[in-house]
């Protein structure tokens, strides 16, 4: 486990594109059971495995990163100021200790690649290259698209989530150990400008900055840049489009620099 992204760090494995790689991961806290007192290095971020290398990934192409599975273990934590709330797994719904029931939707809150800048970077902020992005849609079963910043992509996750709502209004989702991740990786040529991911239904553009306006810009242009080549249209069309036809949604606004993502449904425009 690391608690920093860096493109120094010796990868764990190197993986041929399409290969699968299978992981559990502790939470953004280090605990993999809830009593655990876990040895967390000094000023750590979240606890992320990897970096896995991928072979033929070049700087400036994008990864393709296939989330296939996140099984949460039976024990979640949500925190918030003089609140600690414990959750249990009963099935598809996560129970609080006061009662509360949500369904569980679990995803990883952290996939993401190290600045191309030499030295130890934060886990906190999202970036270009992925990172702590936390959103929710990622759920088993999506595929997300990230700008490579170094040679052999150096990919790293973690930070399970076992249910959030978008924002992560308290700073925390439902924060769990995983008992079993596994994500496929494959290289594109694809150019992108910020992250985008294909869920269920639709497609999402990803934009991050310390402004919000800043962060629902460049999510907006990355939509702009997907709706031209995904539906041949030239850009000004594009944007009368996408004013009534995609939502804008608040990612986080919790982990320095805020999040937004560009939701473009299959249906919206027929």
């Amino acid at each position: 486990m690391r608690g920093w992204f860096s493109r120094d760090y010796e990868p764990v494995a190197t993986l041929q594109p399409g290969e699968p790689v299978v992981f559990q991961a502790r939470n953004a806290g280090w605990y993999w059971d809830a009593d655990d007192e876990p040895e967390r290095p000094q000023n750590a971020g979240h606890a992320l495995e990897g970096p896995w290398e991928v072979r033929g990934a070049r700087a400036g192409a994008t990864l393709v990163v296939h989330v296939d599975e996140v099984t949460p273990r039976g024990w979640g934590a949500t925190f918030a100021p003089d609140v600690k709330l414990m959750w249990s797994l009963e099935g598809e719904t996560w129970v609080s200790e006061r009662g509360a029931r949500v369904r569980s939707a679990p995803f990883l809150g952290v996939i993401g690649m190290p600045p191309p800048e030499p030295g130890e970077h934060s886990t906190t902020p999202p970036r270009r290259f992925g990172g702590n992005i936390d959103c929710k849609d990622l759920v088993a079963g999506t595929t997300l698209y990230l700008p490579i910043p170094v040679d052999g992509a150096l990919l790293m996750a973690g930070d399970g989530h076992g249910a959030q709502g978008d924002g992560e209004v308290s700073g925390t989702a439902i924060e769990c150990p995983l008992e079993r991740a596994q994500l496929t990786l494959e290289i594109s040529d694809l150019e992108l400008r910020s992250p985008v991911a294909r869920v269920e239904g639709a497609w999402l553009a990803l934009g991050f900055d310390e402004n919000l306006d800043r962060a629902a810009e460049q999510a907006t242009a990355t939509m702009l840049d997907l709706m031209e080549r995904e539906l041949s249209l030239d850009r000004n069309h594009a944007l009368a489009l996408a004013s009534v036809a995609v939502d804008l949604r608040v990612t986080q606004i919790v982990n320095r620099v805020k999040g937004v993502h560009a939701v473009l449904r299959d249906d919206a425009i027929r």
